[in-house]
């Protein structure tokens, strides 16, 4: 069976653009940094200890089931309702960072997040926090409703960041 050139070409644009459609949410990503007037150690000393998110506007409380040990589980109670479970998946106290992933992200509208934030020197008695995450809105299949797609998972993830970014600089820098 001869099939023409211009049949083939028409097959596979048909092909390709049934896979373009089915193709899902692509990966999203954001990343916050701040400069804050506090010397390296001092800012790690506030954020390194997993159990505890109390310097984030957001967060009523916070628990965790193993300290800053890879593997445990953290419960994060918000203000206003809601809890979100993370876990933590790396941890080094040396390069002042650590990471962790949204087991249950509550009324964060996210798939699949996962997250770093680490502290390092930026000159004299100054330092940069960078807090970067990576994840898929909460709808995964296609055309999400407005409150899960991926602007609203962007929006809120960028608001986590720049809320608890504030504040940690805020208290810290506080005279």
């Amino acid at each position: 069976m001869r099939v023409s050139f211009s049949a083939a070409l028409a097959l596979a644009g048909v092909c390709i653009a049934g896979t373009a459609q089915a193709h899902g949410p692509t990966r999203q990503k954001v990343t916050e940094t701040i400069t804050i007037q506090a010397p390296a150690d001092v800012v790690w000393k506030r954020i390194k200890e997993f159990s505890d998110l109390g310097w984030h506007p957001a967060v009523e409380s916070t628990t965790a089931t193993d300290g800053n040990k890879v593997g445990s589980v953290r419960n994060i109670k918000l203000k206003g309702g809601g809890e979100i479970v993370e876990s933590l998946e790396t941890y080094s106290d040396a390069d002042r960072k650590y990471g962790y992933r949204m087991k249950d992200p509550g009324p964060v509208p996210v798939n699949n997040y996962s997250s770093t934030i680490a502290v390092s020197p930026a000159g004299a008695g100054a330092s940069t926090v960078e807090w970067r995450g990576a994840f898929y809105r909460a709808y995964l299949n296609n055309d999400p409703p407005a409150d899960q797609n991926d602007e609203a998972a962007i929006k809120a993830v960028t608001g986590i960041y720049q809320g608890g970014l504030a504040a940690l600089k805020k208290a810290l820098e506080a005279k």
